[in-house]
């Protein structure tokens, strides 16, 4: 799966493929909608930020941060984020 390319289209940064264990663990998680509905930033950067660990150990911590910022809602890289808030 990836982001539509009109959301690709806007990045001014490097985009970043989602690699099947992250996208395993969205549909295993249910949290694939809620990493679409972030924009495609956030789902860029997520990624981006993943992959860029060395360890396969950081790597999954970063993917259990993530979809635990995705079931809560309201939160991007441990900030505030608003419009992703969960009613």
């Amino acid at each position: 799966m990836s982001m539509p390319s009109s959301n690709k289209a806007n990045l001014k940064r490097q985009v970043h493929r989602i690699p099947k264990f992250v996208l395993d663990a969205l549909e295993r998680e249910a949290l694939m909608a809620a990493y679409r509905e972030r924009p495609a930033y956030q789902q860029n950067d997520y990624i981006g930020w993943i992959n860029a660990a060395k360890r396969d150990q950081t790597k999954q911590k970063r993917l259990n941060q993530m979809l635990a910022e995705l079931e809560q809602g309201g939160v991007y890289m441990k900030m505030n984020h608003s419009p992703s808030r969960k009613q």
